[in-house]
């Protein structure tokens, strides 16, 4: 890591003789082509037979990644012409590339098959590194590109076109530079990727802590959850003039977090909650897939729409601490499924009246502040991986914004700005 640390800490680092960054924009060095001479658009059509299976690829936006949509026979598809992808193909959405939906196929994604919107330009590796490409589409600069290519002032109407995309510039410096800057990417990406997985498994083991002293204690005691919990909302009437900031609640245990502040004229609800410290917050569309969460003391007094419903403890029956545990745990989480119906994105809301009637293994109250005390011993390596997860994920937007640095000369106005990145939404 070593080689890494000095990189990011060093500008004008180079590893064996070859620069690791590239400097962007108008009046830079760096040579500027269209992306139809290095890397043009192909169209592989094919016509889907109907007892052929083929795999449809998708683009997720703000640079997730590619995923596959369905695999089905050639019957169900209502298109006349299929365009199949292949390995090192850069892959765009068409509709939804101003929000960062490109992507590079990888080798599991070859062979698999999109439609018309998807647009697939495949790189002339002479001159280019398809994944150098790929990262460049990631900086601010070449975000602001595909916003400024993608045609339509109402945001489901923005297209990039075909032509568009061909005349879109993008930076060609030494090939050399470029599979550099791959190598020190993927360095970073492969680091992260270890570091999270050697988290998550410590994680695991937490939670197993936590359930095993979880039914230890229980010792079979079955309660219905209302006996433990209650329904406690604290609304807040919208008013025109107000100023609102949002909490949001992610899924799969990962707890409140802060969203930007709304006014009241932004918002078609009449109400908000207002959050109280320990309150368990529980999002009626998502709860079953874990987004649950205990508030902590410095998110009261902000805000959550009606589809967030707030539940309080009941003295001598529950500790919030406690509850707030285990609702973050996967067993948990299948209560909740168990209590709704449907499957995936079909799943019912959970309403409180399900929430509340969940019969559950709950230990006595004063066994939960036992394990309370006892989970408390742990809670700093918990408070550790937090920071160490978040430094993780700021880590390769970092890098990136190292290596491919902006140009002093640059206009705002030049095109080649890095203005105008659309806001991610949660």
């Amino acid at each position: 890591m070593s080689e890494l640390v000095t990189c990011l800490a060093d500008a004008d680092f180079k590893y064996g003789g070859t620069p690791t960054k590239v400097q962007l924009g108008e009046g830079s060095p760096t040579p500027y082509l269209p992306l139809a001479d290095v890397a043009p658009l192909v169209r592989r059509v094919i016509a889907p037979e109907p007892d052929a299976t083929y795999t449809e690829l998708g683009v997720r936006s703000f640079n997730k990644g590619t995923f596959h949509r369905r695999t089905v026979q050639g019957a169900e598809f209502t298109w006349q012409e299929l365009y199949l992808v292949r390995e090192n193909d850069l892959v765009f959405s068409n509709i939804m590339a101003w929000e960062g939906a490109v992507a590079l196929a990888g080798l599991d994604d070859d062979g698999c098959v999109g439609n018309h919107r998807m647009l697939t330009c495949a790189c002339d590796e002479t001159r280019v590194n398809p994944a150098f490409l790929a990262h460049y589409f990631k900086t601010p600069e070449g975000m602001t590109k595909l916003v400024g290519a993608s045609t339509g002032t109402v945001a489901r109407n923005r297209t990039l076109t075909a032509t568009a995309l061909g005349r879109m510039t993008v930076p060609v410096p030494q090939l050399a530079v470029q599979d550099r800057i791959v190598q020190h990417l993927e360095l970073v990406a492969e680091k992260t990727q270890q570091l999270e997985l050697h988290m998550d498994e410590a994680d695991k083991a937490s939670a197993a802590l936590v359930l095993s002293l979880h039914h230890k204690f229980a010792a079979g005691r079955v309660v219905r959850l209302g006996d433990a919990i209650e329904l406690h909302e604290v609304d807040e009437p919208i008013k025109p003039a107000g100023t609102y900031p949002q909490v949001g609640v992610r899924g799969f245990g990962g707890g409140l977090f802060s969203k930007g502040a709304i006014s009241g004229v932004e918002t078609t609800y009449r109400v908000f909650h207002r959050l109280y410290e320990d309150a368990i917050v529980l999002s009626q569309v998502k709860g079953w897939e874990g987004a649950i969460a205990r508030c902590p003391a410095e998110l009261a007094d902000w805000f959550v729409s009606p589809e967030y419903r707030t539940f309080r403890c009941k003295p001598g029956q529950a500790s919030s601490e406690y509850i707030g545990e285990i609702v973050r745990t996967a067993w948990f989480w299948q209560q909740l499924q168990d209590a709704t119906r449907g499957v995936g994105a079909r799943r019912e809301r959970t309403r409180p009246d399900q929430f509340l009637t969940i019969e559950m293994t709950l230990p006595q109250f004063d066994d939960q502040l036992r394990i309370v005390e006892i989970l408390k011993r742990i809670a700093p390596l918990k408070a550790k991986h937090s920071a160490i997860r978040e430094a993780n994920a700021a880590l390769l937007p970092a890098t990136l914004e190292r290596v491919f640095a902006d140009s002093p000369q640059t206009k705002p106005d030049g095109g080649r700005s890095s203005t105008g990145t659309p806001r991610a939404t949660v």
